[in-house]
């Protein structure tokens, strides 16, 4: 029998309905990492692939982050047999003479991060970590830990990390100074944007860092403390349950967007919080549906190695999408979606049957990350007024696409150098030389208009390109007003499906349209008037581009456009029915007036995440 990679899931064949059900999913994605700890216990070693910190701290990651969801799944009262290993890591890896000491904190460094999934361990779970230390190695852990604290935490949500290592200090009845926990508590409220909505620090990015990190990290903190700040993200995770909902497609599917996405089913984390957090911000069946289908929703998934243990990837190993900063043991930030685990199983989270998704039929806008959520025959569909992240490879494909979609994800771009090859799913690409190419990677502008996004972007300095983006579900329209001094070539993308072998799969091109049919899947893009001619192709992606599947297709309009002003209008299709062809294909959407969408580029709010304090936009 040919060997099936998502057979190696430990998720796989797990109903995840029950309380059980999440117990028995926790410890089958653990178990796959006991033969990676080291002989002392402090460290876990998963493979030899490395991210931008040393070897110590990528041990460490591997180590804590399981965390996450044993100490809730422990202090909910589940048994888990390694705690010993845990005690032990512990006491050898902050012993600066063992041989698996973590390494000293010297500046900003990934033990920061990695010490707050051992804080929020330490305080709820005690009893399985410091008591069982001895003295000396009582006085080690404190010392690390007090050590660490002292320096300057990044101006994001790592700033929740040294407040999480307080809290246990604080549950340990350990002194410390307190002035600094004040003082990141008041740091973070300045990343506070709206209606629940904050920003990862001083950038022009609102991501899912948002509901798995500021929100997460709020409502544990909001469980621990009672004070007035936990006051303030209770009711800033009410607000913003309210629009997160909508991220979800009724297979449990969310929309990937942005940096970190090999954390997936940490996406599930703000939903389990609440339930940590005891704090109904929608109907407990609400939350419990949106929780436990995005567990199901990864179950299927080539997701792991052969031996269980998660991959870097999304939907299946994949480093070319990763960050700088993930090394083996970072998809293990998963395990915040088993928060859960440690709310009694008479809790309204796990008594409450399910409810179906609650989504609105009609695009939802939202103006702080600039973007419409359009439901698309139970998928979801985001059209993107564009963020900006340079900092971190392929930020504009995470971030600046004009389209990113539950069910069809995006794709990275694998070589800078082949223009006529590119994936380009989702965006408009420009080559002035056949080889080398622009995509969006930023704006000038971002407006909101009613449910139409409008962005103006320079792929070069003296190239300027505004772009319009209208809902019609299951249909979405693109206007594109782009000037140039010189010809450029272009290349339009629709949405990335799966591909199969042998050539199965329908694929048509021509004048003006180029569509795909898959086993499952429909995928289309037309124009609707441009001032040039266009011509359709069906572009075989290179493998390993998108997040979901490892082989796609994607429609493409490509044009070369001449000196001054060129139009281009295109609508575009994906859905998952392969009988599109003679239904919803048939019915394109009208070509928005021109006038209207000058009118509307003067109008609307500004997107927030433009507005960065300290910074013109």
């Amino acid at each position: 029998m040919t060997y099936d990679p998502a057979s190696a899931n430990p998720l796989r064949g797990n109903p995840l309905e029950t309380r059980g059900d999440m117990q028995r999913a926790l410890i089958d994605l653990f178990d796959p990492l006991l033969p990676y700890f080291s002989e002392g216990n402090a460290r876990v070693r998963l493979d030899a692939a490395a991210g931008h910190f040393d070897r110590a701290a990528a041990d460490l990651e591997g180590f804590a982050r399981p965390l996450w969801g044993l100490a809730p799944f422990s202090g909910g009262g589940g048994h888990f047999a390694h705690w010993e290993r845990y005690a032990d890591g512990i006491a050898n890896g902050t012993d600066p003479n063992h041989p698996e000491y973590w390494g000293t904190v010297n500046g900003r460094d990934q033990r920061m991060v990695e010490l707050a999934a051992l804080g929020f361990a330490l305080a709820l779970v005690p009893e399985k970590l410091w008591d069982p230390l001895s003295g000396r190695a009582r006085e080690n852990l404190l010392a690390y830990l007090l050590h660490a604290r002292q320096f300057d935490y990044a101006d994001n949500n790592w700033k929740f990390f040294r407040i999480f290592v307080d809290i246990a200090l604080d549950r340990l009845g350990v002194e410390y100074d307190r002035s600094l926990t004040r003082a990141y508590l008041a740091e973070l409220d300045g990343f506070y944007i709206a209606d629940g909505w904050y920003r990862d620090g001083n950038v022009r990015r609102i991501d899912h860092y948002i509901p798995f990190a500021m929100h997460f990290y709020g409502l544990i903190y909001s469980r621990l403390v009672d004070d007035d700040h936990a006051k303030r993200y209770r009711e800033r995770a009410l607000a913003f349950a309210q629009d997160f909902r909508h991220w979800f497609g009724e297979d449990g599917a969310t929309v990937p967007f942005g940096r970190s996405l090999t954390y997936r089913f940490a996406c599930a984390g703000f939903w389990s919080a609440l339930a940590f957090a005891d704090f109904e911000a929608l109907p407990w069946g609400e939350i419990k549906g949106l929780c436990m289908r995005h567990l199901r929703w990864w179950a299927d998934k080539p997701m792991t190695h052969r031996d269980g243990v998660l991959s870097i990837g999304y939907g299946y190993p994949n480093l070319l999408m990763s960050e700088n900063y993930n090394s083996a043991g970072s998809p293990y930030w998963a395990f915040k979606a088993f928060l859960p685990l440690a709310v009694a199983e008479d809790h309204p989270f796990w008594t409450s049957p399910e409810k179906p998704l609650t989504s609105s039929r009609e695009p939802i806008a939202f103006r702080h990350p600039g973007m419409v959520m359009m439901p698309c025959k139970g998928d979801v569909v985001a059209l993107s007024a564009g963020q900006e992240n340079r900092q971190m490879r392929f930020g504009a494909e995470k971030y600046a696409k004009f389209a990113y979609s539950s069910r069809y994800a995006f794709s990275v771009e694998s070589d800078e150098r082949a223009f006529s090859g590119g994936a380009f799913d989702s965006m408009l690409a420009f080559s002035d030389d056949g080889i080398h190419y622009r995509v969006r990677e930023t704006n000038e502008e971002a407006h909101l208009a009613g449910n139409v996004l409008f962005s103006r972007w320079c792929p070069w300095p003296d190239v300027v390109a505004e772009t319009w983006l209208i809902p019609s579900s299951p249909w979405h329209v693109r206007v594109h007003r782009i000037t140039t001094p010189r010809e450029l070539q272009t290349i339009e993308g629709g949405f990335a499906i799966a591909r199969r072998d042998f050539e199965a799969d329908t694929l048509s091109a021509g004048q003006g349209a180029a569509y795909a049919i898959g086993a499952e899947d429909f995928s289309g893009i037309r124009d609707l008037g441009s001032t040039v001619s266009r011509e359709g192709l069906v572009q075989k992606a290179p493998p390993n581009t998108n997040l979901i599947v490892a082989k796609t297709l994607v429609p493409h309009l490509r044009a070369t456009i001449p000196p001054g002003e060129t139009v281009l209008r295109c609508a575009v299709l994906a859905v998952r029915d392969t009988s599109a062809l003679s239904a919803d294909w048939s019915r394109p959407p009208a070509a928005p007036d021109g006038d209207e969408l000058l009118a509307l580029a003067k109008q609307g709010v500004t997107v927030s995440a433009m507005n960065v304090p300290g910074r013109m936009p």
